[in-house]
């Protein structure tokens, strides 16, 4: 796919995603805590900034200086290189790491830097003034209204998830079991160390340089028990506060390279982790929990793998309902998944959410001994966004 580009083992980390409203996140300039945060961590992992050629940013939500997109948070970051700003919704996240990977390919930059972030705190509110705009005259909080209201039908993403549900005849026993798993998946690897690998606790800063508080948990995530969750009113089909998501805040980075920089730049040089292949696919409006398992379909039938020839298989799942439609699609046990934790548990960021999920991936296919990863999602309404790497 790309073969020139690389993704450097242990080159990455992210912050913890605690949920909205619930830290000192929902009061900073999220881009400038990014930026600075990204510097901090290639610092911890021995990468000096100065290796960066290049930034490729993603986030989903307005923040304060947007315009002037990666060469401002680059600066943030302490290093004046250029780069963009891109967006695809809940996709972001994975397109991010792509679109980096084709800048290495194409000769672009040898050393270019993935950071993904996004703060669903305290979204901007605006008014959107043309004549057929949505409530032209209220003003609407940026991420509910993207959350409450698909353009394509007027429907709600819990109520999209709902009508996935009814099509698949999904059980409430089934999702809610799922969900229960999930939980127990990422609670495992919290007590086992595994995803101290991954997250990094991280001091949030006024502008005068001033401590506002410490983000070392993903404040929001509670144990949970198969009763509570049964007890759990319906929202929607199968849709309950356990079995779907919750908003968050956070950011995520990693580095893309090329061969040689990737051994140069990696502290375990011998690991090689490349890009495979990709896809992306929309499926009918108000099905988006069915998109992914169409775009893993399509991917596998353009490489020519199975689902057994996948070590890793990690998702972006907003709700329950999205691993029980991949499980039935795919023919495959929902329960051999997400070993590590998932959105569904930690919660959706948006911008960042599929970076760190791609983080976790990699750390746990090393773990392993290597093999293919599958990381997957769905987007902003009907889309489906698969990708294949390979850790070796």
């Amino acid at each position: 796919m790309l073969p020139r580009a690389r993704i450097p083992y242990g080159t990455w980390g992210s912050s913890y995603f605690p949920a909205w409203q619930t830290s000192a996140l929902a009061e900073v300039n999220i881009g400038q805590f990014a930026g600075e945060s990204m510097a901090r961590i290639l610092g911890m992992r021995g990468v000096k900034k100065t290796e960066l050629e290049y930034l490729v940013i993603g986030s989903t939500i307005p923040w304060h200086w947007k315009f002037w997109t990666a060469p401002l948070v680059a600066s943030c970051m302490g290093h004046r290189i250029p780069g963009y700003h891109m967006e695809q919704a809940c996709a972001t996240g994975l397109q991010a790491v792509l679109l980096a990977g084709a800048e290495v390919d194409n000769g672009g930059a040898d050393v270019v830097g993935v950071l993904t972030f996004d703060r669903t705190s305290d979204s901007p509110v605006g008014v959107f003034p043309e004549r057929r705009a949505h409530e032209r005259t209220q003003a609407i909080a940026d991420v509910w209204d993207n959350f409450g209201f698909d353009p394509a039908t007027g429907n709600a993403m819990i109520t999209a998830a709902g009508i996935t549900a009814r099509k698949y005849k999904a059980s409430r026993e089934e999702t809610d079991e799922v969900a229960y798993l999930r939980y127990q998946q990422y609670f495992e690897a919290k007590d086992s160390g595994f995803l101290d690998r991954v997250l990094i606790p991280l001091d949030i800063l006024n502008v005068q340089g001033r401590p506002l508080g410490r983000i070392d948990d993903d404040l929001g995530v509670r144990e949970i028990t198969l009763d509570g969750l049964r007890a759990m009113r319906e929202l929607d089909t199968c849709v309950t506060g356990g079995t779907q998501t919750h908003a968050s805040d956070g950011m995520a980075a990693l580095l893309v390279s090329t061969e040689e920089r990737a051994k140069e730049l990696s502290p375990r040089p011998e690991i090689d982790i490349s890009f495979v292949a990709k896809t992306e696919v929309r499926t009918r409006p108000s099905l988006m929990p069915e998109a992914p398992a169409f775009a893993v379909q399509k991917l596998l039938d353009r490489t020519g793998l199975t689902m057994a020839d996948m070590a890793v298989v990690k998702n972006h799942n907003p709700f329950a309902v999205n691993d029980v439609v991949f499980a039935e699609l795919l023919d495959y046990d929902w329960r051999e998944m997400n070993n590590t934790g998932c959105p569904l548990v930690w919660g959706h960021p948006q911008g960042p959410t599929l970076t760190r999920v791609a983080i976790e991936a990699f750390e746990e296919a090393v773990d392993l001994g290597g093999g293919h990863v599958l990381v997957f999602g769905c987007a902003a309404g009907d889309v489906g966004i698969a990708s294949i790497f390979k850790v070796s």
